[in-house]
């Protein structure tokens, strides 16, 4: 097994949905299902033949296609995603930031998503089966899997650890705590 669930949520996955302002509890479930079926939740961050990267398993291509496409016009959001990735790596090297820095990667993933202009934050957030379908048409343009194996990695990744429920009491008291 890869990253703890739990902890993905509370470390990576909110705080980056919260500083591109756009979290919802929805948003979080659909980003742990993705990372639990691309990459057993970075059990893998390149699979063998493949050019993919990182937990959510993003190619070069979507990478590019996301900067060139999607943030170019958006100067604001595209800021606030840069400000995320490493200074002097992302320059040299910017796809390796997919595997190395997960709160970009996360980034990056949610923006997959979200420039499809579907209101994510309107689908349940206990409907498995409705993130696997989005994930599914939106997430991959070839091969993506189906929505079955989205399910059986939600299930077992995410709500058998424990990690879909609502916050443990560590770390409501951690986020309770003054700066």
């Amino acid at each position: 097994m890869g990253i703890c669930a739990k902890e993905l949520r509370h470390y990576v996955v909110r705080p980056a949905l919260k500083h591109l302002d756009m979290w919802s509890p929805t948003g979080e479930n659909l980003l742990l299902g993705t990372a639990a079926i691309e990459s057993g939740l970075g059990f893998h961050l390149k699979l063998a033949n493949h050019q993919a990267l990182g937990i959510y398993q993003i190619s070069p291509r979507m990478h590019r296609n996301i900067w060139d496409f999607f943030l170019a016009p958006h100067a604001e959001l595209s800021s606030k995603v840069r400000g995320l990735a490493s200074q002097r790596e992302f320059l040299s090297h910017p796809h390796h930031e997919l595997a190395t820095n997960l709160v970009y990667a996360t980034a990056i993933a949610w923006l997959i998503y979200h420039r499809s202009g579907i209101q994510i934050e309107a689908i349940d957030k206990e409907d498995i089966t409705a993130m696997g379908r989005l994930w599914q048409k939106r997430f991959h343009s070839r091969n993506p899997g189906t929505i079955q194996s989205f399910c059986e990695s939600y299930q077992t990744m995410i709500i058998e650890s424990g990690s879909s429920t609502e916050e443990s009491e560590y770390f409501n008291q951690t986020s309770a705590r003054p700066a």
